[in-house]
This record gives structure tokens, sequence and C-alpha cells, in this order.
């Protein structure tokens, strides 16, 4: 059986996956913008098969996996593993724009870090330690699996909200870039939230050798949207 969570974790776990938290994850699109403008994606069905593909095949195999492995890491400051793991999603960042959106979000999630746990010395070492992980910046699923830390979550819960939050931002990125209404949009991220358990369990199981982030089209379609003619988002 899996260990209870506590209402003030759960609560955490909302505030840290929903979209309104500041960090700009708003502003991409990861690719999807790139897809519609290919022609990949041109309807509900479409964008539906494109997040749930995403999700299985980039974020559930890299990821998501690194957070699931960087959360026990993090609690056991063991910071060694943690810059492994940060040095990991930093190489499989195959351009410019998705490395961009890493490190921003990264970045901007330690500043909202340093400003909720002020009060607190020990955390505070931490953060400064994400900070400056060997000398990068830090990526988001590694600054977010630090967060997820703090709320003594446990680490299943802590994935499936970091997956929902994902899917949030990757529906309404659809809502506006293919366009779709709310109501396709819904239907969309119910989908998806039947899709996510098993990405999770999945990114769970997986060790350091079965890691990947091998996802050619994805970096082709990046490529491209750094010089697309028209666009709305920043990847």
């Amino acid at each position: 059986m899996s260990t209870p969570i506590s209402p003030h974790s759960l609560l955490q776990l909302m505030w840290l996956a929903s979209p309104a938290l500041p960090i700009g994850g708003f502003s991409y699109s990861e690719g999807l913008e790139s897809a519609i403008d290919a022609g990949y994606v041109d309807g509900e069905a479409s964008a539906a098969d494109w997040l749930v593909d995403q999700l299985h095949l980039t974020q559930s195999r890299g990821d998501m996996a690194a957070l699931a492995q960087a959360i026990p890491a993090w609690q056991a400051s063991d910071v060694h593993r943690v810059e492994a793991l940060n040095d990991w999603v930093t190489t499989t960042r195959e351009t410019s724009e998705l490395r961009l959106q890493s490190e921003q979000m990264g970045q901007s999630l330690t500043v909202w870090l340093r400003n909720q746990h002020a009060d607190s010395a020990q955390r505070m070492v931490q953060i400064e330690t994400l900070a400056r992980l060997s000398q990068r910046t830090p990526t988001y699923p590694i600054a977010f699996a630090l967060a997820a830390a703090f709320t003594l979550a446990p680490v299943r819960e802590c994935v499936l909200a970091y997956a929902f939050g994902w899917a949030e931002n990757m529906v309404q990125a659809a809502i506006k870039a293919v366009p779709l209404g709310q109501s396709a949009g819904q239907r969309i991220l119910a989908r998806l939230a039947v899709e996510i358990p098993p990405a999770v369990e999945h990114a769970l199981s997986l060790p350091d050798e079965a890691r990947t982030a091998f996802s050619p089209m994805l970096a082709i379609l990046s490529s491209r949207h750094e010089s697309q003619y028209s666009r709305i988002f920043r990847s």
C-alpha cells in the first residue's frame, strides 16, 4: 500500500502543479506549435494523440524518471547524485529553445523557493545548492524535485503532480495554437488524466541506464521553431 499523503502535502503539490505558479510554463509549447505549423496537429484528435505520445515517449522515459530519482537524492542530501541528474537533463536538451525552457523554469522555480522558504536556514542551504549545481543552471525537473521533497509527499504523488501540471500547460498551449475550444481542451485533459498514472508508474520503474530522451522528430520540430515565421510560444 502507498504511504498516505497529508492534507498539507497535498495542497503543496497542488500549488506546485498549478499553471498559476510564476515560473513561465505558459510561454512554452515544447514543439507543439511547430507540429501545428507542419500540419502534424490540426484538430482535437491529433492534438490529443500528440500530447499522449509526448507524455509516454519523452516525459515518462526522461524528465519524470529523473525527477523521481532526484527527490530521494534531495531528501538524502546526496549532492553528487543531484548534480549527475541535473547534468543528464541538461545534456538531453537537443535545441537551444528546449534548453532555454528547462533552465529558465528551473531558475524561476529556484527564485520562488527562496521566497517561500527564506525563514528556514536548513532549506535555504539546499536551495542555494540547487542554484549552483556543478556551476550549471538548475533544470526544471531537478528544481521541481527539491520543491516536491519539501512537501514531504510520497514520490509517486510528487511525480503525478508534475505530470498533471505539464498536461495542463500543454493543453492550454493546444487551445491557443491549434486553436481549440475550452470543451475540446477539457476532453484532451481528461484523456491525459487517464494516461498519466501508467506513465508515472513507468517513470518510477526506470533505472539510470533505462532513462532516455530519444525523440528525433521533436528535436527537428523544435529546431524549425527557432526560425518559424509566425509563433506565439518560446518553444
